[in-house]
């Protein structure tokens, strides 16, 4: 996988702090960063499947969720609970 290099410009207080929460990591800024963007961007990445798929089988429908509503519709809640014997 080939890299580029990307310069930023920040303040010291800034840098300071991503000093620190990356120290806390054992980690260098630098991958510290870049382990925050790749989390940022998976996150939009599945928030955009999220929207995809709720617009593909309508509007408060989720995979995973239960469809014991009348008439099958999404209740929004968990399907029932059954107590382990």
């Amino acid at each position: 996988m080939a890299s580029t290099v990307l310069s930023l410009r920040m303040d010291e207080e800034l840098l300071a702090r991503l000093r620190k929460h990356a120290a806390k990591r054992g980690m260098s800024v630098q991958d510290y960063v870049v382990r925050t963007l790749m989390r940022d961007d998976f996150d939009e990445r599945f928030k955009a499947a999220v929207d995809e798929t709720e617009r593909f089988y309508g509007p408060g429908c989720r995979p995973g969720r239960s469809r014991g509503g009348p008439g099958g519709q999404d209740t929004g809640r968990p399907g029932p609970v059954h107590p382990i014997r």
